[in-house]
């Protein structure tokens, strides 16, 4: 029997809190009691020296780049991330569960504002790595709304007036 997935990413910024706390024991754990079989990790500029797959009770796949991680998007159950708002929207647009850990060692940090709108709008959870185990723990994904999709027909049919095409 396979669990579920998870796939954790921190773009191209350095995040070691994040990758760090996923790893502890504690997390690890709850992660098996939370049914997940899986962990791909994609670390960015993160100091971890090991890119190995390695065993942690759980297995996981560690990376620093990829030219796209929509594959690792796409397989998996749920996306852990750091709060970039590329990173947000390419979760949300592929329609995967997403928990936002906000790093809170960056000045000015509009990474905040972005998680905790799409939170108030339904679209995902947001946390810190010192609540993200809590917030697991308690997140209901089932209950997040779906992104709504981009429509480009307004602009269009602007476009085409301002033109005179129509």
């Amino acid at each position: 029997m396979t669990g579920k997935k998870i796939f954790i990413t921190v773009g191209t910024t350095k995040f070691d809190k994040l990758y760090r706390t996923i790893l502890q024991p504690e997390s690890l754990e709850l992660f098996q009691s939370l049914g997940y079989s899986a962990l791909t990790i994609q670390i960015g500029n993160s100091q971890h020296t090991s890119e190995d797959d390695r065993d942690y009770g759980i297995p996981a796949k560690i990376y620093r780049f990829k030219d796209s991680i929509s594959d690792d998007i796409r397989n998996s159950d749920l996306v852990i991330s750091h709060a970039g708002a590329g990173t947000c929207l390419e979760v949300l647009d592929i329609g995967k569960p997403l928990l936002v850990v906000i790093n809170t060692d960056l000045m000015n940090n509009h990474q905040t504002e972005i998680a905790e709108q799409l939170q108030i709008d339904g679209h995902l959870y947001h946390c810190t790595c010192d609540t993200l185990r809590s917030t697991l723990k308690n997140a209901d994904f089932s209950l997040l709304k779906p992104y709504p999709k981009a429509d480009a027909t307004p602009l269009f049919e602007h476009l085409d007036k301002l033109l005179g095409f129509v």
